[in-house]
């Protein structure tokens, strides 16, 4: 769950319950004046009743009761030992009002819920020796609460969680366009500042965030002009080297040996500058398996014995040298490490172009895979071997993340290593880190 959404179902969550509880506040606070309102209105009817009844004349008794009902919606009736009753539910707001009546009326005073069926808030009292039941509508003790109140609760608490989603937004949009521009940086696009706005807190972040932004570009630059700086001393007094032992009319066999080992020098600071230029070819549409026969052509011109399995790829922004260099460091890493021949598969599913280099070396242990993918890290068993500088996987890496691909080693069925690299074919040219 993002962080917007925690904030707002924490904000919203903090207000139902403060709207809850105040309600059942209210209502705690509202029953005891309530009650006793009520209490006291019951047993004022009851006490004119009785007294209008006593004080009027037998034979008009019926009217007056009659009279009564009409014009104060009361119902009176004697009691009788037939008469089916049903009682107050014990804990309800009735018996707190039928315990204020009895206080004043007397304990013999009996309630009911129902009498024969007919529903309403029962009351006994007696005149003389007689028991009389008189009900009162039930309305009278239910809060009524209009539809304008419950429209201006609705409005208001409505009002609270649009507040609530303005808070977390205003929390979570500066987090988010932070997490983007992580994002952005990890996979080596230009970085752009990020504002510096907001609470204090948000803007520390931010401002830490771009200055850690600007030392690693700067710490990157420098790296890239000392290993550039570094190769291309030493290209120079390698080239004098090689064209000094062409000419001093050496032993074939030694002279060849000390060439072979300038070239393999040459080949390693050659993968220093690949790796100190970086990836800052533009891209635009090119059809990858164009990039593929080119690879496989070249091996063939060499003599190396690496098959291309041609699928139908489209086209897509990619940065064609930078795709060549990097299926020709894992075909070299495939030759030197595992021997010919090397395959090269190709395939498009789902929007990705997958290009796949495979062999049938002693491959990778699973654990040392993401290893493997950093600068200068070589397996031990590959340390005694002459040749490579432990960059090249790490180049490939990087090209893949330019192109917002990935590089994944993995095991081979039947023994050795596929290199897949997988790149989106719907990647937008852009430049790449």
């Amino acid at each position: 769950m993002s962080l917007f959404a925690r904030l707002f179902l924490l904000i919203a969550a903090l207000i139902v319950t403060a709207v809850l509880a105040s309600f059942q506040i209210y209502r705690m606070y509202e029953r005891e004046p309530r009650s006793r309102e009520l209490a006291q209105q019951t047993v004022s009817a009851i006490n004119l009743t009785r007294a209008a009844l006593v004080s009027a004349d037998p034979y008009r008794r019926r009217q007056l009761l009659i009279d009564i009902n009409e014009s104060e919606g009361l119902r009176l009736y004697p009691a009788t030992t037939s008469e089916t009753l049903q009682p107050i539910r014990p804990g309800s707001f009735l018996e707190r009002v039928a315990g204020k009546i009895r206080a004043e009326l007397g304990p013999q005073t009996r309630f009911a819920t129902a009498r024969d069926g007919e529903r309403g808030f029962w009351v006994s009292f007696f005149i003389d020796v007689d028991e009389y039941w008189i009900s009162i509508p039930r309305e009278r003790f239910q809060v009524l609460v209009g539809l304008r109140w419950l429209g201006w609760g609705a409005g208001l608490l409505a009002l609270a969680l649009v507040g609530a989603w303005l808070i977390a937004s205003r929390i979570a949009r500066p987090l988010r366009a932070l997490r983007g521009a992580a994002a952005r940086l990890g996979r080596g696009e230009t970085h752009e500042p990020l504002a510096e706005e907001g609470p204090s807190e948000l803007r520390e972040l931010a401002s830490a965030f771009n200055r850690m932004a600007r030392d690693l570009d700067s710490m990157e630059r420098e790296r890239a002009m000392v290993l550039a700086g570094i190769s291309h001393d030493l290209r120079s007094p390698l080239s004098r080297l090689r064209l000094q032992l062409e000419l001093s009319g050496a032993e074939t066999e030694a002279s060849e040996a000390m060439i072979a080992d300038i070239d393999e020098i040459d080949a390693v600071i050659g993968q220093f500058l690949d790796y100190a230029r970086g990836e800052s070819e533009d891209k635009s549409p090119y059809d990858p398996g164009r990039v593929l026969v080119d690879v496989a052509g070249h091996y063939a011109r060499i003599g190396r014995k690496v098959v291309l399995h041609e699928a139908p790829l489209p086209e897509f922004a990619l940065a064609p040298i930078a795709l060549r260099r990097a299926i020709s460091n894992l075909v070299d890493n495939a030759l030197r490490y595992a021997g010919e021949p090397v395959e090269i598969a190709a395939g498009f599913a789902d929007g990705k172009v997958r290009i796949d280099v495979l062999d049938r070396g002693p491959g990778i242990p699973p654990g040392e895979t993401e290893r493997m993918k950093r600068p200068f890290t070589r397996l031990d068993a590959a340390r005694t071997r002459p040749g490579g500088s432990g960059l090249g996987l790490a180049i490939v890496e990087r090209v893949a993340r330019a192109h917002g691909g990935t590089l994944d080693l993995l095991p081979r069925e039947s023994g050795g290593l596929v290199a897949r690299l997988t790149l989106p074919a719907s990647a937008t040219p852009s430049a790449a880190a």
